[in-house]
């Protein structure tokens, strides 16, 4: 392999692992502030090594900024989520993606919304979303989508 093909091999290996790095943070509710910076970091960093891969698809650049929304969201920084939420939804609108990710890209705008305490746009997306969930064909990616849409937060 040349080294320009290593790097790309990197790029991807590295995307990949900074994104389970960035979930098994997410799923944590114990996260040091430092933490919480290695977390945000990760997620960047991850949709970055993404975008250098040698074969990157829009799938993989938008489903970077959604995990980069939902770290923001996480850590009540609406700008941040709803930044990278748009960008989701503007890839899923406009490039070939797997039929989940609009549905996918309108949570993570729904959830950007209600950290913002935009509750009227955070509903809208919800409503959105659902309807985007009719058109996934594999119940299992469904279920995933309609999860999260569960966890947005609601109008107090």
């Amino acid at each position: 392999m040349s080294e320009t093909e290593t790097s790309q091999v990197d790029h991807r290996r590295l995307g990949v692992d900074l994104y389970n790095a960035t979930w098994a943070l997410l799923d944590r509710d114990d996260r040091t502030p430092e933490e919480d910076d290695a977390m945000i970091a990760a997620a960047h960093a991850s949709m970055h090594h993404w975008s250098q891969a040698p074969d990157v698809q829009p799938q993989n650049l938008g489903r970077g900024h959604w995990l980069c929304s939902r770290v923001h969201a996480v850590m009540a920084q609406p700008d941040a989520a709803a930044y990278h939420a748009d960008r989701y939804v503007t890839i899923a609108e406009s490039q070939p993606v797997a039929d989940w990710d609009l549905a996918a890209a309108l949570e993570a705008s729904a959830r950007a919304s209600a950290v913002a305490g935009d509750w009227d746009a955070a509903e809208d997306f919800v409503a959105r979303a659902r309807t985007a969930c009719a058109s996934i064909a594999q119940d299992e990616d469904r279920e995933v989508i309609e999860k999260d849409l569960d966890t947005v937060p609601h109008r107090p």
